[in-house]
């Protein structure tokens, strides 16, 4: 019987030198005559275990961690097809504490099947939410995503259903589905994972998308610099096609939906909607003043639905499992779960998918395992880089929408940056200044002049020059940001800095000067 080993072909696990494991693995099976499959699976999120290799044994998975090209002849050794005792194996892959703690969902397949088998898709429950969807009224699937609870993953956490709703209600000869794929924000991946481990799930989301809203066409909208993204998307896209589960019979019912993947030149700004649209449509990537919203006037003045890549990639489940499963995880408003990503100076990066409510305390000091350095946790940036920056004193603040917007913070894609005792709060506080002024569209006045105040009155703190006028000055540009940008980008820019002056007042006081010596 042929033994299958899974390899991650995932863009984290590659930058960390699966492709040279897989290659190595390769040439000693066939130079041993072994019986043995190499499948290039997504990554299990596990990212300091990365390039992370399992073993299919009757027992389950083994996994092994980190793996070296290197490692490879000496696995082999020890006995690595049937499961064999080795200093790099970690047990069962499903008993790993950081996995087996984890309530996963949408990523319910993510580094377990292979990606591009349809058939594998199908075993580990796929298309099952599909083939109820073709066989409901557009009416009660709207209804279901909606009682579900489920809101926008992309940041804003606007909910679901009644986008959905909306398009559907609205007036169009023609209408779209567009994921927001442009996933740009600093500590983020959850997107990119699902899109190369699992790109089924975003197809048979949107293709429901499509028949709830009464929508033909989607587009996958992502950036250049997700080539292995575009790739897994583009094949997933043709093979579904040819299966029927895309086209002008969706699984052989009335309904039509087709998809394609558009890349962005990669502006951060594109990641908001109207941006987007403006982008998809080939002209330059400014922001649209609202209204008329997206779901009236989207793209080429169409009404559209425009959901990030997880909100889209949870609505299969809904469907399958029903809206009060779904509704039955999380607390307060934020309902479901969320696939949090931890990034920066942190001992377990990787993504851990929950329901909503641990708080912050919880998901940097248990699951992250405290910094990567060591040293004390000073803060963590929660929501990317127009996030908040969290200081221990508010580490008992629950994952929850509303519970991080009551102290001046906001969730985002759900993005954690952890940041030790050596980081210069104002220095972050200059790079989202910087971040914005280099990233802004330059529609609107306050984002683009703003921004560029910004950075010059942080040199001048940081410079001693008239620090207190200055601060008092960055907290009304930050003001003015914040009430008159057009988006999110000028809008949400004074949120770091904010926290960071307020949380962290002592690095935005010049340092005592040095008296010289007599």
């Amino acid at each position: 019987m042929t033994v299958k080993i899974y390899i991650p072909q995932d863009a984290a696990a590659l930058a960390l030198g699966a492709e040279r494991v897989a290659t190595a693995m390769a040439e000693e099976i066939a130079a041993r005559g072994l019986d043995v499959a190499i499948v290039r699976n997504g990554s299990r999120g596990m990212h300091w275990l990365e390039p992370l290799v399992e073993v299919e044994t009757a027992e389950g998975r083994i996994a092994y961690g980190p793996v070296k090209a290197s490692d490879v002849a000496p696995l082999l050794d020890a006995g690595l097809v049937s499961g064999g005792a080795h200093p790099l194996c970690l047990g069962k892959t499903e008993e790993i504490p950081f996995l087996k703690q984890q309530t996963r969902l949408t990523f319910a397949r993510c580094g377990v099947t292979d990606p591009l088998s349809l058939d594998d898709y199908r075993a580990h429950g796929g298309l099952r939410g599909l083939e109820k969807a073709v066989a409901m009224q557009p009416a009660a699937i709207v209804a279901e995503v909606t009682e579900s609870g489920l809101r926008g993953r992309g940041g804003a956490g606007f909910p679901t259903g009644i986008k959905w709703k909306t398009v559907l209600e609205a007036a169009g000869s023609r209408k779209y589905i567009v994921c927001n794929a442009d996933e740009g924000d600093s500590g983020t991946f959850a997107d990119r994972m699902i899109m190369e481990g699992d790109p089924f799930v975003l197809i048979e989301g949107m293709a429901i998308a499509g028949i709830a809203t009464g929508a033909t066409k989607g587009y996958v909208y992502t950036r250049s610099e997700y080539p292995h993204a575009i790739a897994a998307m583009e094949q997933a896209i043709e093979i579904a096609r040819a299966a029927g589960v895309l086209g002008v019979s969706i699984l052989g019912s009335a309904h039509a939906f087709d998809m394609e993947v558009r890349t962005g030149a990669g502006a951060y700004v594109c990641g908001e909607e109207t941006s987007l649209l403006n982008s998809l449509e080939g002209k330059r990537g400014l922001v649209r003043a609202k209204p008329p919203l997206p779901a009236h006037k989207g793209l080429f003045d169409c009404p559209t639905v425009i959901n990030n890549v997880i909100s889209l990639a949870s609505v299969p489940i809904i469907l399958d499992k029903g809206a009060a499963f779904y509704r039955d995880f999380g607390m307060g408003r934020s309902r479901g779960t969320i696939p949090i990503q931890i990034a920066g100076n942190v001992k377990h990066s990787g993504l851990y998918e929950a329901a909503f409510g641990l708080t912050l305390g919880e998901i940097v000091d248990e699951i992250g395992g405290g910094t990567a350095s060591g040293r004390p946790v000073k803060a963590v940036q929660v929501g990317g880089p127009l996030g908040a920056y969290f200081p221990r004193a508010l580490f008992d603040t629950p994952f929850d929408y509303e519970a991080f917007a009551a102290r001046d913070g906001l969730i985002g894609h759900a993005g954690i940056v952890v940041f030790d005792d050596t980081a210069d709060m104002l220095k972050q506080a200059r790079f989202a200044m910087e971040f914005c002024a280099v990233e802004s569209c330059g529609k609107c006045t306050p984002c683009r002049i703003g921004s560029t105040r910004g950075v010059e009155v942080a040199d001048k703190i940081a410079a001693g020059i008239e620090p207190e006028k200055n601060r008092e000055l960055l907290a009304d540009l930050c003001n003015t940001m914040k009430f008159g940008s057009l988006c999110a980008l000028g809008g949400f820019t004074p949120y770091p800095v904010v926290s960071a002056m307020t949380h962290f007042p002592e690095d935005f006081s010049p340092a005592p000067a040095v008296e010289a010596a007599e």
